[in-house]
């Protein structure tokens, strides 16, 4: 059974999730339910940003030791406050700007996972369309390419915009060539467009002409 009392720092996994990767316990709020202990935990996954569980129903599963560390070596990518504290510089030093622009703009994982299907695929990268540049859903966007609660306290709205456009670009360029993939699968395509958001749909419709 997996366990449902947490503390923080653990590391666990979302089994039915896998391509999130090994999250880490942020926070646990210890609780009662249908008469058994249960925990609500905050996990922060490194494509996903932090989620909200009640650990019981979620089935949230305890990994540890060299299990660990061999599943984030192959789904995580460092943080930007890691990536900050390994060189010793902050956002402007030369050392780590272009680190942090790469952990700003990589593609998430759950779009890109080999050991997804083509139809798994495209649907996590279609959901990507949901980030555009309008103040709420751009620092969402930050918050889970970052890591970071706030943002804000390492980026001005400038710097966050620009990096979404190079973000954009490459979700553009990795859509355009799962598009070309889906081919192998009639139908592929149709169906998961019909259920995404319209600017997904938009996006669909402009790179299918790129498609060869």
């Amino acid at each position: 059974m997996p366990s449902t009392l947490f503390k923080k720092g653990d590391r666990v996994r979302h089994p039915r999730r896998p391509e999130w990767g090994i999250g880490t316990v942020t926070r646990v709020e210890h609780v009662t339910h249908t008469g058994a202990a249960d925990s609500r935990v905050w996990v922060r996954f490194p494509s996903m940003g932090e989620k909200t569980f009640l650990a019981g129903a979620a089935e949230l599963e305890e990994v540890a030791g060299e299990a660990a560390d061999a599943a984030s070596s192959i789904y995580s990518r460092p943080s930007i406050a890691e990536i900050e504290a390994n060189s010793g510089a902050g956002w402007l030093g030369k050392a780590d700007g272009g680190k942090i622009a790469e952990a700003m703009t990589a593609v998430p994982l759950e779009a890109t996972d080999p050991f997804l299907s083509i139809r798994k695929r495209l649907e996590n990268t279609l959901a990507l369309y949901r980030f555009d540049q309008s103040a709420a859903k751009l620092i969402d966007w930050a918050v889970a390419q970052s890591g970071l609660d706030d943002p804000l306290s390492r980026f001005n709205r400038q710097e966050l915009e620009q990096l979404h456009q190079r973000w954009i670009f490459k979700v553009d360029t990795h859509l355009t060539k799962l598009l070309g993939d889906a081919r192998r699968e009639p139908g592929a395509v149709d169906s998961v467009a019909a259920s995404a958001s319209p600017s997904a749909q938009r996006a669909v419709k402009r790179l299918m002409s790129m498609v060869r």
